[in-house]
């Protein structure tokens, strides 16, 4: 298992521009996002190269896809002060460092990544047959291993596809690693710590690689990030020293699991805008209540005082997310017993998806008059991220042997 150093616990995670966000976008990924940025250094970029990889015969989809997402997100609550937000094909870091991992990732590496047949079937109308989409998992890698982010949010089902990104670190570290005299500069980093911490380090390091002690490994990581005077470079020699292994150049990434969004569309099924279901972030506030107005209810429920079933009902699926217990109770006595007509049942979640969105809205309409700040943000975002993109990728190329410049 790889070592994940404190000052390497960054977030990373984006999005495919899809233009205008919905509901089910807020509940499922926008409100992590600024959960996150309070507790850990954030990067959030839009995936505009991801988006070519299943519609590059469709350039149109960026654009003012770009913009109106990147509103979204501001007004959702993510805040530049907060986090980097940035347009991934603005840092061309991401490109070389997909380049240079693509001379060691083995062919049989993307082929088997799940979703790569899986989308291949679902999208039987495209064209997929393309090294862009066999090659999207390995720059998803890229995209991570350039600000060496310790922490990918996925949810379950997507823990197998942050797989690759550890193997391709694993097996860049594992060639690369290995620099001449790393063995020696190692114990001159440890004696950079002081003897004591030293002498601890070389203890807990032996307890480890010949007795197996787990618990070793955990103190002496701990110590490791503990320690105010040695550099990045000589704290990356000595985890890797500590392991066994050579330099860890790229630290394997570690998934940051998040609650699948439980938000549903309004037809029952999961919202999006496929279905034709969604209630979107900018919707007018008498879209809104038409939109839920008009929600298809338990069909049992012909006239006013046939008795329903609310687990037959979509509403009640969107009352579990935005009503209380008390209302939780209203609707099961007055639908099962024809006490409350449909509209009745459906105002208070009208009511409660018009709070949500409100402030988001107000937020929405500074943006929406003000372009030049939102086109600011972003290059603030770039910028910042392409700092630290650089300097990976110079420590990349020197591994390499491409600083003969």
């Amino acid at each position: 298992m790889s070592s994940l150093p404190a000052q390497n616990q960054r977030v990373l995670s984006g999005m495919r521009p899809t233009g205008r966000l919905h509901l089910g976008h807020y509940h499922g990924v926008l409100k992590n996002w600024v959960e996150l940025q309070h507790s850990y250094e954030c990067l959030f970029f839009v995936a505009d190269w991801h988006a070519l990889t299943t519609h590059y015969e469709d350039p149109g989809i960026l654009g003012d896809s770009v913009w109106d997402m990147v509103v979204d997100w501001l007004a959702a609550g993510v805040s530049p002060g907060s986090a980097r937000i940035f347009i991934q094909s603005r840092v061309p870091e991401h490109a070389e460092l997909h380049l240079l991992l693509s001379m060691i990732t083995p062919l049989g590496w993307l082929e088997r990544v799940p979703t790569y047949k899986d989308q291949q079937e679902k999208l039987k109308e495209k064209d997929l047959a393309t090294y862009g989409f066999l090659g999207y998992p390995l720059l998803q890698s890229a995209d991570i291993l350039i600000y060496k982010a310790g922490l990918v949010p996925v949810g379950e089902d997507q823990v197998a596809h942050l797989e690759i990104t550890r193997e391709v670190a694993r097996r860049f570290n594992h060639l690369y690693g290995r620099e001449p005299g790393f063995e020696e500069k190692a114990e001159a980093a440890a004696n950079k710590m002081g003897k004591k911490n030293a002498r601890m380090y070389r203890d807990l390091r032996r307890r480890y690689q010949e007795q197996g002690e787990d618990e070793a490994l955990d103190v002496a990581r701990a110590l490791l990030e503990s320690q105010q005077n040695i550099s990045l470079g000589d704290r990356e020699r000595l985890f890797g020293y500590l392991e066994g292994s050579g330099r860890i150049i790229l630290p394997e990434p570690h998934p940051m699991l998040t609650k699948a969004s439980k938000m549903p569309g309004l037809d029952g099924q999961k919202m999006s805008k496929s279905y034709g279901n969604t209630i979107s972030l900018r919707d007018e506030p008498a879209e809104v209540e038409k939109k839920v107005r008009t929600m298809p209810t338990d069909p049992a429920r012909v006239r006013r005082t046939d008795p329903g079933n609310p687990d037959k009902c979509p509403v009640w699926s969107l009352h579990q997310i935005y009503t209380g217990e008390d209302v939780h109770q209203w609707v099961q006595e007055g639908c099962r017993h024809a006490g409350i007509g449909c509209l009745e049942c459906k105002q208070p979640v009208v009511d409660a998806v018009l709070d949500e969105l409100r402030p988001m809205q107000a937020r929405a309409r500074e943006y929406e008059a003000d372009p030049n700040l939102v086109r600011s943000v972003v290059a603030e975002g770039c910028e910042a991220a392409r700092d630290i993109a650089r300097d990976t990728l110079d420590e990349v190329r020197r591994s390499m042997g491409l600083a003969y410049r």
